[in-house]
């Protein structure tokens, strides 16, 4: 066998050893299997779910009123989600902010307009004014960038839904 042939095996074998050591050195999370050796990674979708924002009887500005309107916001995906940052507002720029409200997976918080004590399925804008227009108005979630994720308007100046809402039934809104 010539030189040349000896040398050209010896690397194509020490090529094919390389290749080996660096797969079984990748971790496990990698490859999940099914898409081609591929990563894959499932993302959690923030959304705006059931919006009460007439609430109900008269307004009276109690704070049992007050909280009566209120906003939910849904993780439709499996993956808890930040919402440090994150905001909802209104058409005339009366803005919430959340902080450090961890949103489970298929989870739900519900944002109330006056005054209660935080929860992981409630918290509170601590306001002492309404904030929804009973007869129009646009509800904005944005993420810790300003980036707008979803909206929903209702009334006579009713916009169309932002985005793809394509989900589970069960998040459906009623």
């Amino acid at each position: 066998m010539s030189a040349s042939r000896t040398v050209r095996r010896l690397v194509a074998t020490g090529l094919v050893a390389g290749s080996a050591v660096a797969v079984s050195a990748m971790p496990a999370s990698a490859d999940d299997g099914h898409h081609s050796g591929r990563h894959h990674q499932e993302y959690s979708r923030v959304v705006l779910g059931d919006i009460q924002y007439n609430s109900p009887g008269r307004d009276d500005y109690s704070n049992r009123s007050l909280n009566g309107e209120w906003v939910e916001v849904t993780n439709t995906g499996r993956r808890a989600v930040n919402l440090d940052g994150w905001t909802l507002s209104d058409r005339d720029g009366n803005r919430y902010r959340f902080d450090d409200l961890r949103l489970a997976g298929r989870a739900t918080v519900r944002v109330h307009t006056g005054y209660g004590r935080d929860t992981r399925t409630d918290v509170y804008q601590d306001r002492s004014d309404y904030v929804w227009g009973n007869h129009s108005d646009r509800a904005t979630l944005r993420n810790d960038d300003g980036r707008a994720v979803d909206t929903e308007s209702w009334g006579r100046d009713r916009d169309h839904r932002y985005g793809d809402h394509r989900y589970d039934d069960r998040w459906n809104r009623r």
